[in-house]
């Protein structure tokens, strides 16, 4: 796959393959503009967890990963499979994740 390919995906859309490995599926229903601020909180987090490995620091490795947790679920990446819930709980696990990742983001 190339940098400016989107992962192909099975066709039922609920997963995309990556190096032939299934991964789940980022929620389609989620709007560009807090799809992309989830994404970003996803990769301060990952960054975070790096760094925090590259410390030593397990309180804040802790930290970093719950905060991936926490966007990876808001995506629709990890819980209950997005194609499972109704729209209303769809929308409802992204706005309420972002929320949480925006008031706890750590100062930059």
């Amino acid at each position: 796959m190339e940098a400016d390919q989107s992962p192909e995906r099975t066709p039922d859309g609920h997963f995309v393959v990556v190096r032939g490995r299934k991964w789940r599926a980022t929620d389609p229903s989620i709007p560009e503009e807090p799809a992309a601020r989830l994404r970003s909180h996803l990769m301060s987090a990952r960054r975070a967890v790096r760094d925090a490995l590259d410390q030593s620091d397990a309180r804040a490795e802790a930290a970093a990963r719950a905060r991936v947790n926490r966007a990876k679920i808001a995506l629709g990446e990890r819980g209950t499979p997005w194609w499972e819930q109704s729209d209303w709980a769809r929308r409802e696990r992204w706005e309420g994740g972002l929320a949480e990742l925006d008031e706890r983001a750590p100062d930059v």
